[in-house]
């Protein structure tokens, strides 16, 4: 069966018309092919929004913006938008503008709410803005340009303070003392280098000095051995004097009792006695007989 050029024309035209229609909503981030359901969102300020910006759900690209217009003859701007999926979420989400980075220009992010009545394909949600780096710069910012200001003015009135203290007469007695501490310095200086020039002069008298010092405290040293052996005999002296007097033995008796002293005074005498006998008369003690000659018992004698 042959088409007339009648019909192949028109079915030419429509393929035409249908694709300029498909090309068309696929410029303006709009598909065909995909159900999708219509949100409505009222703002004060869209933030630099325009159609076909992206349309996410935690991050997830799930349709774009449509359109934009003023809001009932007011200065408000209502955007229309697409959200593709059947993700489900309350009437009570919102539509937040936002920044995608430094560079990335603004998005739309729906934040989901659940529990409540389920949003519709064309309900209107809440909306709001998320503040962009440069607001949050500048809220970081703020209070610091306000403390910085604040030190600025009271530095100011501090350095005023100060030039109406410091009168041309004491900025040249400040002056003076400078140079004066200066001057000090330098003296300060010369005094060490003559020190270090009088112990570089003299470094070998004070070696000898400090082998003195070591000797002598070594002699004091061999002193005090000295000095505690003394102590320690005479500890024992005192010892020995503390039993004397106050013991029974015989050197007690011998210094403090005149009985033991009688008593060797006459021991003594005895021998004495004894020792004059034996050489006056000998042959009381020593008999010596080659002949046997009995012994003559011993008669005492008169030596007065």
């Amino acid at each position: 069966m042959k088409l007339s050029y009648e019909i192949k024309t028109a079915i030419l035209v429509l393929t035409g018309i249908t694709l300029f229609i498909i090309g068309f909503s696929y410029l303006k981030s709009n598909d065909v092919f995909v159900s999708d359901r219509i949100f409505y969102a009222v703002y004060d300020d869209v933030e630099g929004v325009s159609k076909g910006t992206p349309v996410t759900i935690s991050g997830f690209n799930v349709g774009s913006v449509q359109d934009i217009k003023f809001y009932k003859n007011t200065s408000k701007l209502l955007l229309k938008f697409r959200v593709e999926n059947d993700f489900l979420f309350s009437k009570n989400s919102i539509a937040q503008i936002y920044e995608t980075g430094l560079i990335g220009g603004k998005a739309l992010s729906v934040i989901p709410k659940y529990g409540e009545q389920l949003a519709k394909s064309g309900d209107t949600l809440k909306s709001s803005i998320a503040p962009g780096l440069t607001e949050l710069v500048n809220d970081k910012l703020s209070p610091l340009q306000e403390k910085i200001e604040s030190m600025v003015v009271s530095a100011d009135s501090v350095l005023i303070s100060l030039n109406s203290v410091l009168n041309t007469e004491a900025k040249q007695e400040i002056q003076s003392s400078i140079k004066n501490f200066s001057t000090t310095v330098a003296d300060l200086k010369s005094s060490a280098s003559t020190l270090d020039e009088m112990l570089d002069t003299n470094k070998s008298h004070i070696n000898n000095i400090i082998s003195n010092v070591n000797e002598t405290s070594n002699e004091l040293s061999n002193l005090s051995v000295v000095v505690d052996n003394l102590t320690q005999s005479s500890n024992s002296i005192e010892k020995i004097i503390n039993e004397i007097s106050n013991g029974d033995g015989s050197l007690n008796k011998l210094i403090f009792e005149d009985d033991l002293i009688n008593s060797l005074d006459d021991a003594s005498k005895n021998i004495n006695l004894l020792i004059k006998d034996l050489r006056l008369n000998p042959k009381r003690y020593v008999h010596f007989s080659l002949f046997g000659k009995k012994n003559v018992p011993y008669t005492e004698k008169n030596d007065k």
